[in-house]
């Protein structure tokens, strides 16, 4: 059994471990991403533990991840408004300040 066998993903998109990923070829700002994200109904990736990560660990590029800093909490929040977890903060690069990629 493949780890697509249980997606059922829209053309163009990737399934693994159950999960539909989208991996977009245009060069887009962050924002430009997030609402592209949401047009689909999907969101920007949110990392929640290491093994999440297997899946975009082969890659040779960076990609925008769902993860901003927020003024108001003073911290790093997903989109969904969950915290950063600490032991993912050394695969995450800040970008300008206020976004992340992976």
């Amino acid at each position: 059994m493949s780890d697509s066998d249980c997606c059922s993903c829209h053309e163009k998109w990737v399934g693994y471990r159950c999960n539909c990923y989208f991996i977009s070829s245009e060069e887009k700002t962050w924002n430009e991403s997030r609402h592209f994200c949401a047009s689909q109904k999907s969101s920007l990736l949110q990392l929640q533990n290491r093994d999440e990560q297997d899946f975009m660990s082969s890659s040779q590029h960076f990609y925008w991840i769902g993860l901003s800093y927020s003024e108001e909490h003073t911290a790093w929040l997903w989109e969904n408004g969950s915290a950063l977890s600490q032991d993912l903060l050394s695969i995450i690069e800040i970008q300008k300040g206020k976004c992340a990629i992976y």
